[in-house]
């Protein structure tokens, strides 16, 4: 049955020891995943030394460990500063809204498909949200009446603002990955 589906989808069929190939390197997966997160919180030791700057025995598990305390009292201490150094905050993180193009700019898009009106908004919002979905960014959508280089009666789904073709047809390549269809357009107001 998996043989049927897979020569259906593809040309060449590679043979029944694709399976437990795929298999095996499915459960490598799992299992270095399981590894990492298994070793993610091992830090304890260091986190309770820097908070409580006392020595903490550190172990090979092999055997009893002893340790030392060290004098701390007579060593010179950095001083600390009463307040952390405030630091710029982290950019926001991607967001699922669709962009608007920026009045009054024209410029040149990507555009990944073009909805009739006909269809609604919503089908269009739709595209945009599947398109985002695919990895790409800065995803919006025009109403094609309100710009004068493009038809009138549709829904533009675009990616990406650019203020020369050049730079367009730059990314123009990570559009084609999930959208061969995809082209270059400028757009005027």
């Amino acid at each position: 049955m998996l043989a049927t589906a897979w020569r259906r989808r593809f040309r060449r069929y590679p043979g029944d020891w694709v399976w437990p190939a795929l298999g095996l390197l499915i459960i490598a997966a799992l299992a270095g995943a399981t590894v990492i997160l298994a070793t993610q919180g091992n830090d304890s030791a260091t986190k309770t030394r820097a908070e409580t700057q006392q020595p903490v025995p550190l172990s090979t598990g092999t055997g009893p460990t002893t340790s030392t305390p060290t004098e701390t009292s007579t060593l010179p201490t950095a001083s600390t500063p009463t307040t952390a150094p405030e630091q710029p905050p982290p950019p926001p993180p991607p967001s699922n809204t669709l962009i608007q193009w920026p009045a009054g700019q024209n410029g040149w898009t990507i555009v990944l498909s073009s909805i009739p009106q006909s269809a609604g908004r919503a089908a269009a919002v739709s595209a945009g949200h599947m398109a985002m979905n695919a990895g790409l960014t800065d995803v919006g959508i025009l109403d094609s009446s309100q710009f004068s280089s493009l038809h009138t009666g549709y829904f533009v789904v675009f990616t990406g603002v650019y203020d020369s073709e050049n730079k367009a047809r730059a990314a123009l390549d990570t559009a084609h990955g999930s959208y061969p269809q995809s082209y270059v357009r400028q757009i005027t107001q």
